[in-house]
């Protein structure tokens, strides 16, 4: 089989020529688009990276999903783009989930692209195995433009659970968590809505606008959507390192009184509670680090870095480690996952609670999706701060959660999910918004 080859195009304009590729991917009905959204996230210098089309595929399931996987990326010299969904827990943790699926995201799903396209400032570079390159890029520079289509209107989007269910289960986790079951667990509630005529693809440029962040991500496979604002990496494999950047600590932002955001990021910055959160994850990925690293090669790269976004200050570690020569690429992610900011610690014991007192399989939010090289390098994100959607049962999703412990107050946990769905609410009434929100976004 011939090797995929890369061809150059110049943009003329990075902004609009990225807009055209969004309009020109709807013609797929399997595609990743992955944009950094300008932050310096990706090493490889790219701030898009998009796979249209599937030249092969797999689909598997808890219980045979890794093996699987690394046959089929044993088969395949190629680049490599799909999702872990957070169920694959009942493999990777032997902990099973028989909660409903409101989605219904394949538990693993990879595919190798017909089409990739590396995006650039100032250029785009578009990988095919055949020789139409010149085709692909005036197919995108010619695209039409979309008009100002509608997103559409969800009917109103409701808790799966009541204030009073949400509260009572606060107060027994925090009774496990004085019993010693465990130290802090990352507890989700679902929010969902009719999809009745929602457009994914103008909802997701909506996201884009009000909440650009480095892992953002618009996926589709077939019927099912995700339209991804996360602002946080699960692991990254360069050559001989790998890294993780768990998230804890988040405190809101002020772009209107830049003393008072000032004020706010230092205050996140000397925050015992978010530093005591944070340590506890990364003493959690450092565990999970050493079964896939060297001996001793495990060490804590920035702790308690603070980062500002569009809406929120993060609170974010990164943990590196040279991985053993013999781990193959799934065995590094199947040793690690799920990600310990979407579980809490110690991991086992929080997904046995996390499967008792949730309502809904979380399916692919929580998850990890992202892409792999041909020489078995990859990068992943944690699916957070995000909306899936089933259009053929007109189904659309979203996860609301946060890290709890002995010292949470349950009434502030629930104010903050709803400010939460109040964010989303705005972005599905309001498609067209120019700019950021000024409160925190998911």
């Amino acid at each position: 089989m011939a090797s995929r080859r890369f061809v150059s195009f110049p943009f003329t304009n990075p902004d609009i020529d990225k807009e055209k590729v969004l309009n020109w991917l709807s013609r797929f009905d399997i595609f990743c688009y992955l944009d950094n959204q300008h932050y310096p996230s990706a090493e490889d210098g790219f701030e898009a990276l998009v796979a249209a089309g599937a030249r092969n595929r797999i689909i598997s399931s808890s219980g045979h999903a890794f093996t699987d996987l690394k046959n089929f990326s044993d088969h395949e010299e190629d680049w490599l783009f799909g999702h872990f969904s957070f169920d694959l827990k009942s493999e990777t943790e032997n902990c099973p989930s028989h909660l409903p699926d409101p989605i219904g995201f394949p538990e693993l799903f990879f595919f190798v692209p017909e089409i990739i396209l590396l995006v650039y400032e100032d250029h785009m570079e578009i990988g095919l195995h055949g020789d139409t390159h010149l085709e692909i890029a005036e197919e995108i520079a010619t695209v039409k433009p979309q008009g100002q289509r509608s997103s559409g209107k969800a009917a109103g989007i409701r808790p799966r659970i009541s204030k009073t269910t949400y509260l009572s289960q606060l107060s027994a986790l925090q009774e496990h968590i004085h019993r010693g079951d465990c130290y802090e667990i990352n507890f989700c509630q679902e929010f969902f809505a009719d999809a009745t005529g929602i457009d994914p693809l103008v909802l997701y440029k909506s996201m884009q606008k009000v909440s650009p962040n480095p892992f953002s991500a618009f996926y589709r496979i077939a019927d099912r959507y995700l339209l991804c604002a996360s602002p946080e990496r699960f692991l990254k494999k360069t050559e001989d390192r790998i890294i993780s950047q768990p998230i804890k600590g988040t405190a809101p932002r002020d772009p209107a009184d830049p003393l008072h955001d000032r004020s706010l990021r230092e205050a996140l910055a000397a925050s015992s509670k978010d530093q005591a959160e944070n340590v506890m994850v990364v003493d959690l990925v450092r565990n999970d680090l050493s079964k896939i690293c060297l001996t001793n090669s495990v060490k804590v790269d920035e702790l308690f870095g603070i980062y500002s976004f569009p809406q929120v200050h993060q609170m974010i570690s990164t943990i590196s480690g040279k991985p053993s020569p013999e781990m193959d690429w799934t065995d590094m992610i199947r040793h690690t996952f799920p990600m310990g900011s979407m579980t809490g610690a110690p991991k086992k014991s929080v997904l046995e609670l996390i499967e008792k007192y949730e309502k809904t399989r979380r399916g692919l939010f929580s998850g990890a999706l992202g892409y792999v090289k041909p020489n078995r390098d990859f990068d992943f994100n944690v699916v957070i701060r995000s909306i899936l959607i089933n259009q053929a049962d007109k189904r659309l999703s979203f996860f609301a959660g946060s890290g709890i412990t002995a010292g949470s107050d349950p009434e502030k946990e629930y104010e903050e999910c709803l400010i939460k769905v109040a964010a989303l609410e705005r972005i599905i009434k309001n498609p067209s918004a120019d700019g950021p929100l000024h409160h925190n976004l998911f």
